[in-house]
């Protein structure tokens, strides 16, 4: 789990819980973690006693000052009888993260204190073949390897330094070393490198430490340069502002309004300069699943930029629909998930029928149409008629004639793909939601262009989805949607009847009226059997993912109890979404970062975090919130 993340779209630094670095991503967010995951240490030896900030004894304070991605750090330990305030950013314009560090002898005295920071890079994600040196050029430690440079300084100047060998045979590194105040390496070291510095002082004392981040010596001796030229502490003056437009939130509590604007700055830090809406950052998750979600799902992303529609921020998301426009497939759909640079990401779902000897699409059809849904709300709020000339052909159409030709001809249905939560494949609710609400947005931008036989058969092909989930979705026994008709390894579809909270999507999408009865009795469905004692909602019944706890129907998700809020929102129970909303804010951490998931009896935080869907999706209702608030005072 991630605590802290800074980042410019470039260079991402995440802490964890017990403010050490732990991901350092460049130059992609989400591409490139030259850290593995393993951590920075930060240390503080006094008068002969030394402890690492991850240790017990430590008190630990993590947020973010007011308005920004500068952390407000304070560390304390009674036992040493010191306190630590630290302040860091990535700086907007250059690939430099910075650190401001005070400290303060709480005994009063002018006893010796030395501040040690550890550094493990594992250049290009691996540990073999680094390179670390001091660099009398540049009087600084730099660790390489290719065309990735790290450099490391401080400002007053560092006053010990060692490199060496470190996860090699008996060699723990450099942080050992530290351990006894005084730093022994050598000034450069090959193959599996560590690093660690030491400023020294008394009293009070306070110094700025950065790591300049580039693809050669040049570039970050520039950076080095800059820094020092500019002097540390205008990058911090310079604190990141908002650029959202400006939502009057006076309808919510402090709490709420909080949330929302740090979520706002916590998504962007998730998304890279090149587009690509990244829905997570935790290198943990790979300990047990040996990948990770540095991806983007062109579902996530078509969401997250929805939010970001929606509070102005269309100079982030143009950039997210450029980049869907290069990676359509030729076939007119998008594949499961892409790595930042746009390439195809890792996949399990399977191109070939082996059983059947037939070809299988590899997708999640939602993805495809989630992005024209959302660029036609993106049309309705900017009108940028020029921007969307372009992608007509080769992005709206194209997926068009995919969602409208995708069909099974007997129940009108999209054929099978994989669902939401990518572990069955089948016709479900939320695909067909989406799909009709792809074609609609598809529809919409032919008349715009004035394509009257394109605009009747996409029309025509949504309307028949509707037609087709009334039919063959629907239960009449139960009173409402299933989840889908899943597939059996064959041509058949079997009626599965679990109950899922992404079956919000009949109403969400526009094919059902909120105050339809087959929409009631299903959210109603949703309520009675996914809601959690701690009044958080479950993905669907029997969720055994990243359960850890007994006797409950699953983990509370935070994008599914916002979206019970949403329906709430919309036939107008605001005391209830309220009561959603603010739930939410309660699982938020002090830093106000938040998980995928949470287990609703020991209130742990699961999965990763944080995750770009769950501070998108909050973004979103609380916006539908607000509005229908406006409304009903109207």
């Amino acid at each position: 789990m991630r605590d802290l993340p800074v980042g410019n779209g470039r260079l991402l630094i995440n802490f964890d819980d017990k403010y050490q670095i732990r991901d350092v991503y460049f130059p992609h967010v989400g591409q490139e973690n030259h850290s593995e995951g393993f951590p920075f240490r930060f240390g503080v030896w006094v008068d002969g006693e030394f402890s690492w900030v991850h240790e017990d004894g430590w008190n630990r304070d993590l947020r973010y000052l007011p308005n920004s991605l500068i952390t407000d750090v304070t560390l304390r330990n009674d036992i040493l009888g010191v306190e630590v305030g630290c302040n860091d950013l990535v700086a907007g314009r250059e690939n430099v993260y910075l650190r401001h560090v005070k400290v303060r002898d709480l005994t009063n005295s002018k006893r010796d204190i030395r501040v040690f920071l550890h550094h493990d890079f594992r250049i290009y994600e691996n540990k073999i073949g680094d390179t670390a040196f001091y660099d009398p050029d540049t009087l600084s430690l730099i660790h390489y390897k290719k065309h990735r440079y790290f450099l490391i300084n401080t400002l007053p100047h560092f006053d010990q330094f060692a490199t060496g060998r470190k996860a090699f045979r008996n060699m723990e590194g450099t942080w050992r070393d530290a351990e006894d105040g005084e730093l022994h390496g050598g000034a450069i070291t090959e193959g599996s490198v560590d690093s660690t510095i030491a400023v020294h002082g008394s009293g009070e004392f306070e110094f700025y430490y950065w790591i300049g981040t580039g693809t050669s010596h040049k570039e970050v001796a520039e950076l080095n340069g800059s820094v020092l030229g500019n002097t540390p502490q205008t990058y911090f003056s310079e604190s990141s502002k908002q650029q959202f437009e400006d939502i009057n939130l006076s309808g919510v509590s402090e709490g709420v309004a909080t949330l929302f604007s740090r979520s706002l700055l916590i998504v962007e830090s998730q998304i890279d300069h090149g587009g690509a809406i990244i829905a997570a950052n935790d290198h943990d998750v790979t300990e047990r699943a040996t990948d990770h979600y540095s991806y983007l799902w062109p579902r996530d992303g078509a969401f997250v930029a929805n939010a970001l529609d929606r509070v102005g921020r269309n100079d982030i998301t143009r950039k997210f629909y450029e980049l869907c426009g290069r990676i359509i497939h030729e076939r007119g759909y998008f594949l499961q998930k892409y790595n930042a640079d746009g390439t195809v990401g890792s996949g399990w779902h399977a191109y070939w029928d082996k059983y059947r000897s037939v070809e299988m699409l590899p997708i999640q059809e939602d993805e495809t149409a989630l992005v024209l849904w959302a660029l036609w709300e993106h049309y309705e709020k900017f009108s940028d008629h020029e921007f969307i000339e372009s992608h007509y052909k080769f992005l709206i159409v194209k997926a068009a004639d995919f969602l409208a030709g995708y069909r099974d001809e007997a129940t009108g249905l999209p054929k099978p793909s994989w669902n939401i939560w990518e572990d069955r494949r089948g016709a479900h609710t939320f695909t067909c939601s989406t799909v009709v609400a792809g074609l609609r947005a598809a529809a919409n931008f032919a008349d715009v262009f004035e394509d009257a036989e394109r605009a009747s058969n996409y029309r025509t092909a949504a309307d028949e989805i509707v037609a087709g989930m009334q039919k063959h979705l629907f239960s009449e026994q139960l009173g409402r949607f299933l989840r889908s008709l899943q597939s059996n390894g064959d041509e058949s579809l079997t009626p599965d009847q679990t109950v899922d909270a992404s079956m919000f999507a009949v109403f969400y999408f526009g094919c059902f009226a909120v105050d339809d009865p087959m929409v009631v009795g299903t959210m109603n469905a949703i309520e009675q059997k996914l809601t959690n004692a701690d009044g958080g909602v479950a993905r669907f019944e029997n969720d055994g993912y990243m359960l850890e706890s007994d006797g409950i129907v699953g983990n509370s998700w935070i994008i599914c109890t916002l979206w019970l809020a949403e329906y709430k929102i919309a036939i107008g129970d605001l005391d209830a979404a309220e009561k959603l909303i603010e739930w939410v804010v309660d699982q938020a951490l002090p830093s106000g970062v938040l998980p995928e998931q949470v287990d609703p009896v020991t209130v742990k935080h699961l999965s990763v975090s944080p995750l770009t869907w769950s501070h998108s999706t909050f973004v979103a209702t609380v916006l539908s919130y607000v509005n229908k608030q406006r409304t009903q005072k109207e």
